[in-house]
């Protein structure tokens, strides 16, 4: 049986298929071209290459920025804001002349790593994506929970938690609101809040590099980064006290934060004496592929 799964990216689009034990049978990649139709024309001729490579799939799961509207059908929250307010599963599946299933992209993320990934047997799971925006997703008994309106595990855009008086009102977000994690814990948002301090605008790259090397600047922009994450999946530990944090995106590939983080959640949670696992996603940028072709089984 084959499943395919798509990564709906901000700057790339990545279809592959599964077998049944997880194994990738085809794997392919293509620039989002920023604009909805060119982007339905793209997913649908790499699903086409897809199935003639491998044969025609049972099911087709898309993993998306933002989530539909359980009221309108409609995409909304998505940070490719052509997206919003338009149907897409429904506009792709009559490209794809099949049905599809979509989910957040964050939520993909948490189904990978709970099917087989690093929260694999964990009862709860809370999946973070760090990259160029900030999202998460939910898992409890291996199934995802995306609330009665579809925005479970929608961190991203709740307020950085316990501020101090700098951090108050916070930068302004893309989705009309002050201080969300997004313009935080993100990438951008650690190349925000490095330049906002120093005027010196640099990659999230270039400063963890520095920091590493004894730059002052970066790593107190480092240091600050690591206080706000931490506060943030404390705020998630004080309502849902998962097992397992599972990071995923850019910035989950920064050794330190690991060793780091556990010390500011102990601080904020209230809990005696915290304790959880807080681990890289097993299948790194291929989760969230991973995660959506899985939308039908899940």
């Amino acid at each position: 049986m084959v499943r395919i799964g798509v990564d709906f990216g901000g700057t790339k689009i990545e279809v592959a298929a599964l077998a049944d034990d997880g194994a990738f049978l085809s794997r392919l990649r293509a620039p989002n071209p920023g604009t909805y139709d060119a982007a339905i024309a793209t997913l649908r001729g790499l699903i086409d290459r897809t199935e003639q490579a491998t044969g025609r799939a049972e099911s087709v799961g898309l993993g998306v920025p933002g989530s539909v509207s359980p009221s309108t059908g409609l995409m909304r929250n998505a940070n490719s804001t052509y997206l919003n307010g338009r149907d897409f599963g429904s506009d792709l599946s009559a490209a794809l002349a099949r049905p599809v299933r979509l989910a957040n992209d964050a939520n993909c993320l948490a189904l990978s790593e709970a099917v087989d990934g690093a929260a694999a047997g964990c009862r709860v799971a809370f999946a973070i994506i760090i990259g160029t925006g900030c999202g998460g997703g939910l898992v409890v008994d291996g199934k995802l929970v995306e609330g009665a309106n579809g925005i479970g595990g929608e961190w991203g855009h709740v307020p950085l938690p316990w501020p101090d008086a700098t951090e108050v009102p916070g930068p302004a977000c893309w989705c009309g609101l002050h201080g969300c994690l997004e313009t935080w814990v993100s990438g951008t948002g650690l190349r925000r809040d490095h330049a906002a301090v120093t005027g010196n605008d640099q990659p999230g790259e270039w400063i963890i590099e520095a920091a590493r090397n004894g730059d002052a600047d970066a790593s107190a922009a480092l240091d600050r980064y690591i206080s706000r994450l931490g506060r943030a999946m404390a705020l998630v530990a004080n309502i849902v006290d998962p097992d397992i944090f599972v990071l995923g995106g850019g910035l989950s590939n920064v050794a330190e934060i690991y060793e780091r983080l556990g010390p500011v959640i102990r601080s904020h949670a209230f809990c005696d004496n915290w304790r959880a696992r807080i681990a890289p996603a097993r299948w790194g940028d291929s989760s969230g592929v991973r995660g959506a072709a899985r939308l039908w089984h899940s």
